[in-house]
């Protein structure tokens, strides 16, 4: 049966991480990520005389299955990886360990423990790709980007810049038009790393007629070892034909043209060291490739417009690029500002999107995606800013963009909609007239304020603050006779009741719930219920979440962001997985079962590969499943009986022969209920074998998917009316009375205190 991608991957750490032992992990990922490489190349290409790669029969992984648990495990490995490495022409193309370093791995049985255990881990069977891949799944490549994340979270703060988030490089692949080429084209990433935000890019670009992707990937990266990272990447995600060189960048670039000058690109995509202080060593500052011409040389201590001018000058004059850079290019001063200003004179910026704040590995400092296209640039008169500044969930200690986050910026780039708090399209005489060619994001979004300020003529004077009735304007828009009558008819203490019984609301309710879901309900059975060996996922999803945009588009409780969130969390945990088991195995895969096991190796339960048995149970034996629960009932009645008793006798023999009677009444209740839910598991055991795949698609599509992502739709419809609620309550309660009636409610309290007082003797 298919093992789940989410839990290959989780195994697989899990696994790698408890053999880790003292390995820092920004060494140990070169160990791990090298194997992961070579099973996948030894598999798919052995015996394959038409291949990119020769795998010759002394250099598979066979070889090293072979050596585990021998005491020159490590030399084998090592030997094996180089004669790999020599018939493929690799030699130091790949990151450089040794598997026989006693350093780093320990001596003796400690080494070929911890070699035998990583050869061992990549051993899974579901790791086996000598006969398919799935037909376009990306389970390796994709197992390699969760690796270097994992590994990139913990690296710490110095070490773990090889990787760019991959919601920050979806961002920008989306945003800077690769999917737009009609003919080939070439992408750029002068910093880059492992190679995961070129990958992203160039997943975005149509292929031909030969089904060939349209884009050539071009990379240079400073660390070898990282370079090495960067090439296997491409690999893992049939990118090998892309092109990594190693070296500084700035100081000596390895992409040039016939003339010695910097090669032209159509496309980059960049996120390079922050405030590199580094960045002039070897002499870049006298810059003979005429970077700064035209703009002035950057700060000898801070690299960061140093980056932005050498990707400036790559771009061909039609280029697009997108770049990762900290907020400080958008407002710094002195050489930084009359660089900024004879750059904005270019009017090459055409976008700026703030982002939160730690969402990088590296650093926590706030980033901005700063994107350039030199096409039209004449013409050009204003930028694009985005403030996305608050859409983040914290993922441990730091920050991620959730997936409406990721696409309200991309669906808000690129139609250019201004939306008050968020988006603003800023002309550049703005900018450069009025600001000085201060680009700081603030200065042109000012954030929608939606606290409830103290408002002190209300508190004295009486009445509800405009700006915090107009806060609910949502609320408002559906329902215009609930904002007359609650705040003049309606005490606090009966808001709610009154708010959650509003006609108005409920039909609302009832549309975003049922009748809109409904409708998108349609469109994606006839999707889902239809994946062939030919599906593309990320293809699926996408139209999936096009389509419950499109629908929620007009909703005016729940944020159609939102609904998409919750669509896109369930791909990610639960249906992503559902869809790449059926693409390999059919449907049929809803017939399978799997065991689950106790400590000590016993069978304790089972559970359905792809429909929950919970489904089976309560589609199929809804009546066994009430006498179960008829039975749980008496024995809980019991049960509390006998603690009555327990409590309310004493030590006579009346009252222990009644106990003991009932306790013999649940043994007998316990033996039935265990009898009868064996026949059930036996039933559902057979049931899950003689599932029709009609059955199986009702069961997956009905009570499994579109029922939980119904449910989780309703729960955030439900947040919202609560949270409207109680911020009604909190305003009507703040103003219920005024000062001077508060003051006059307290002096009386004070006088019918000092009467009661007086009455019982005392003076006051």
């Amino acid at each position: 049966m298919p093992v789940k991608k989410s839990e290959l991957y989780s195994t697989l750490w899990e696994a790698c991480n408890k053999l880790r032992g003292g390995v820092e992990p920004a060494k140990y990922k070169d160990y791990v990520l090298i194997l992961l490489f070579f099973k996948y190349v030894s598999d798919k290409f052995n015996n394959d005389p038409l291949s990119e790669f020769i795998v010759p029969d002394d250099a598979s992984f066979n070889v090293l299955i072979n050596a585990k648990n021998k005491k020159d495990v490590g030399e084998i490995v090592d030997k094996t990886l180089q004669k790999f490495l020599e018939a493929n022409n690799l030699n130091g193309a790949l990151p450089d360990v040794s598997f026989n370093n006693s350093n780093e791995l320990g001596s003796g049985k400690e080494l070929i423990d911890k070699v035998s255990g990583l050869i061992g881990i990549f051993e899974n069977p579901a790791l086996d790709f000598s006969k398919n891949r799935a037909n376009g799944d990306d389970i390796i490549g994709d197992a390699y980007e969760y690796f270097m994340m994992k590994f990139a979270q913990e690296s710490g703060k110095s070490k773990g810049q090889f990787y760019t988030p991959s919601e920050v490089s979806r961002v920008i692949a989306k945003l800077i038009g690769v999917e737009n080429i009609t003919k080939p084209a070439t992408i750029y990433d002068p910093a880059a790393g492992s190679g995961s935000l070129l990958i992203r890019a160039a997943d975005e670009a149509p292929s031909d007629s030969f089904g060939d992707s349209l884009i050539s990937i071009y990379g240079q990266e400073i660390d070898n070892a990282t370079a090495g990272l960067a090439k296997m990447n491409l690999v893992l995600h049939q990118k090998g034909t892309g092109v990594i060189k190693k070296g500084n960048t700035l100081s000596a670039p390895k992409f040039l043209d016939n003339f010695g000058q910097l090669r032209r690109f159509d496309f980059i995509v960049m996120n390079p060291p922050f405030s590199d202080k580094s960045w002039s060593d070897g002499g870049v500052s006298q810059d003979i490739y005429k970077r700064f011409d035209g703009f002035g040389t950057p700060p000898e201590k801070n690299g960061d417009y140093a980056w932005l001018l050498h990707v400036i000058k790559s771009l061909d004059s039609n280029g697009k690029a997108g770049i990762v850079l900290p907020h400080g290019v958008l407002f710094r001063g002195n050489a930084e500002e009359s660089i900024r200003i004879n750059l904005l004179k270019t009017r090459f910026i055409k976008g700026v999107v703030s982002l939160p704040a730690n969402l990088f590995y590296g650093t926590g400092i706030p980033a901005c995606l700063l994107f350039i296209d030199k096409s039209d640039s004449d013409k050009r008169e204003n930028i694009f800013f985005i403030d996305a500044s608050d859409g983040f969930k914290k993922d441990g200690n730091k920050n991620r963009l959730r997936e409406q986050d990721i696409e309200k910026i991309v669906r808000v780039y690129n139609s250019q909609k201004e939306i008050p708090g968020y988006s603003r399209l800023v002309p550049y005489s703005e900018i450069l007239e009025l600001n000085a060619g201060n680009m700081n994001v603030p200065r042109y979004i000012q954030k929608e304020d939606d606290s409830l300020p103290q408002n002190i003529e209300s508190h004295l004077f009486g009445g509800i603050p405009e700006h915090d009735i107009n806060s609910l304007n949502k609320i408002w828009q559906i329902s215009p006779a609930l904002k007359a009558k609650i705040f003049s008819l309606i005490k606090p203490d009966s808001i709610e009741n009154f708010f959650m019984n509003d006609e108005s609301l409920r039909a609302q309710k009832m549309k975003e719930s049922q009748e809109i879901f409904t409708r998108w309900e349609v469109k994606a059975r006839e999707i889902l219920l239809n994946i062939t060996q030919d599906s593309i996922p990320k293809n699926l999803i996408r139209e999936l979440g096009d389509m419950i945009l499109n629908e929620y588009s007009n909703s005016l409780i729940i944020d159609k962001y939102s609904v998409f969130d919750c669509l896109m969390n369930y791909w990610n945990e639960i249906l992503q997985d559902d869809i790449y088991v059926i693409k390999a195995y059919g449907y049929e895969a809803g017939r399978e079962i799997s065991n689950q096991y106790d400590k000590n190796g016993k069978i304790k339960d089972f559970q359905g590969e792809l429909i929950p048995r919970e489904i089976i149970e309560r589609v199929y034996y809804k009546k066994e499943l009430d006498e179960l629960e008829s039975l749980n009932d008496k024995i809980n009645y019991i049960n509390s009986q006998i603690e009555e008793l327990k409590q309310e006798q004493d030590d006579d023999e009346p009252g222990n022969k009644i106990i003991s009677d009932m306790e013999q009444k649940i043994k007998a209740l316990l033996k039935e209920s265990r009898s009868l839910l064996k026949k059930l598991d036996e039933s559902v055991i057979k049931k899950y074998k003689a599932l029709t795949v009609d059955e199986i698609k009702f069961l997956l599509f009905s009570h499994k998917w579109a029922a939980f992502l119904r449910q989780q739709i309703n729960n955030e419809i439900d947040t919202v009316l609560n949270e409207s609620v109680s911020r009604l309550v909190i305003i009507a309660k703040r103003y219920e009375h005024t000062l001077n009636e508060l003051e006059n409610m307290t002096q009386k309290s004070r006088e019918t205190v000092r009467a009661a007082l007086k009455g019982m003797g005392y003076k006051c």
